[in-house]
């Protein structure tokens, strides 16, 4: 079973370069409309574990590849995944409701920068420093299990299996259950590279079946697991038990400061764009917003401007700049939450529950701001995943900084400022791990992660690789 056509009943884990079926058999719906989009079988415990031995038998072997062997594996991985852009950004407009052009640039594109920022980086690798009577060189950490949410399924995917692969460790992978159609792709181009059999091993399923056999299985040696921060909380409890290495990037509740000697027409495009970003459906959303009181009235004005501005419908249509989230589960808990907002949490400036009758029958939701929130209301301090922007309003910078950090989470966040400088001071007295100055783009070069409950490890370039090596001191006489 290759499941090349997307109605076909596609096979539930690809273990030691073969595709086997699962007993479970479910649906993956179109977030727009409903439509079913392609039907696959879900992974048992058995075929899990299977996943795991294949990988760890592969180890040896791949651990002692070249740098150079490794190198031309993945730069064809990069080829062959550029080539399918367009198929996978379709693919993600449907699962997750990504807008086209973000499913092109994000969800097919960044995977590919991620390749490629690996690749630049892996000089680090055959790297050996001396200290002392010391040479210290990392070694590949062995079996890596990578579990993966459904926002950004393929990069989720490429932030841990670039650098694994490159570091020489093999892979066993558990693609999200609400978006796992990529991982079909994925396979395809991985063997057009010349993986051998082994050392990537997909298995389809559910948390409770794969991501516990994966989290507890001996023979892993490091799980990596993007995801809310409750599902993390458990992988690593249920890790600890065989000591394995876990990297954890968990949830967020970002905030953007926007400084007195801003510039508003720059920072509130940017502050709506920020917290639209995947309609939404971002760990590292900046979905606070936190204003000078002088600037409040201008501030609320041009916010509500932007925010009609923006056309929400399907991701396929060329107008549409906001599309529907990517289920009825994920969809629920949002309208709680801009329900609950008026009742003593703040304020509507815009958006809320009355959609439009052209968008009944998909999974919308209007973007949607509260203002005059209490920073310690339950919309400003937990992860709504969704396209909900809470503004606070202070009335000096040190106040601004101690609300951004008022948070149980630490993933990301934004300053704005006319100057440089300025923006820099306060970005370094905020507790998280990555500081977008007026609107800069991220850089999938850049070590990505957090602090406190949004987790501990990094991804991307050459701190995402270290993570997969572990050092090894050779001592010799002095």
């Amino acid at each position: 079973m290759n499941g090349k056509s997307d109605m076909d009943i596609r096979p539930a884990a690809y273990i030691n370069g073969a595709w086997h079926a699962g007993e479970e058999k479910t649906t993956v719906t179109d977030s727009a409309n409903g439509a079913v989009v392609g039907e696959l079988t879900l992974a048992t415990v058995e075929q899990a574990s299977a996943a795991v031995e294949s990988a760890h038998e592969a180890f040896p072997a791949w651990a002692s590849t070249s740098l150079d062997e490794r190198r031309e594996i993945l730069e064809r991985l990069t080829a062959g995944l550029e080539s399918r852009s367009k198929q996978i950004a379709e693919t993600a407009a449907a699962e997750v409701g990504s807008i086209m052009p973000f499913s092109l640039r994000v969800q097919a594109g960044l995977p590919v920068r991620v390749l490629r920022a690996t690749l630049d980086a892996m000089d680090e690798i055959d790297h050996e420093e001396l200290i002392g009577t010391s040479r210290v060189r990392g070694l590949p950490v062995g079996v890596v299990a990578a579990i993966t949410p459904w926002n950004y399924p393929l990069y989720q995917v490429m932030g841990k299996l670039a650098p694994a692969l490159a570091a020489g460790c093999t892979v066993v992978i558990k693609p999200p259950q609400q978006a796992p159609l990529t991982a079909y792709d994925l396979v395809e181009e991985l063997e057009k590279a010349g993986v051998p059999h082994g050392v990537v091993n997909v298995v389809q399923g559910r948390g409770q079946v794969v991501g516990e056999t994966f989290s507890g299985h001996p023979l892993v040696d490091m799980v990596s697991f993007t995801g809310s921060t409750g599902a993390g909380s458990r992988i690593a409890e249920v890790a600890a038990k065989t000591v394995k290495k876990v990297a954890l990037e968990l949830g967020g509740k970002s905030a953007n400061i926007i400084l007195e000697d801003s510039d508003l027409e720059a920072a509130i495009p940017g502050a709506v764009k920020y917290f639209l970003m995947n309609n939404g459906q971002t760990c590292a959303a900046l979905t606070r917003l936190i204003v000078p009181r002088s600037m409040k009235a201008e501030v609320e004005e041009r916010i509500v401007a932007e925010v009609n501005a923006q056309t929400v419908g399907d991701p396929r249509d060329e107008s549409t700049a906001v599309g529907p989230l990517v289920s009825a589960g994920q969809l629920r808990p949002i309208e709680g939450y801009i329900q609950e907002g008026p009742d003593g949490e703040g304020r509507v400036l815009v958006g809320g529950l009355d959609l439009p009758d052209e968008l009944q029958g998909g999974h919308y939701v209007l973007p949607t701001v509260f203002t005059d929130v209490d920073p310690k209301a339950s919309i400003a301090q937990e992860e709504i995943f969704g396209p909900v922007l809470v503004v606070h309003v202070v009335d000096d910078e040190d106040e601004a900084v101690r609300v951004a950090n008022d948070s149980p989470y630490g993933l990301s966040g934004g300053v704005w400022s006319t100057d440089t400088d300025h923006a820099i001071a306060v970005a370094r007295r905020i507790r998280t791990g990555q500081v977008a100055i007026n609107g800069a783009s991220f850089n999938e070069a850049a070590p990505f992660g957090g602090f406190k409950q949004s987790g501990y490890g990094r991804e991307l370039g050459r701190h995402g690789l270290h993570e997969y090596l572990g050092p090894q001191s050779l001592q010799f006489p002095s």
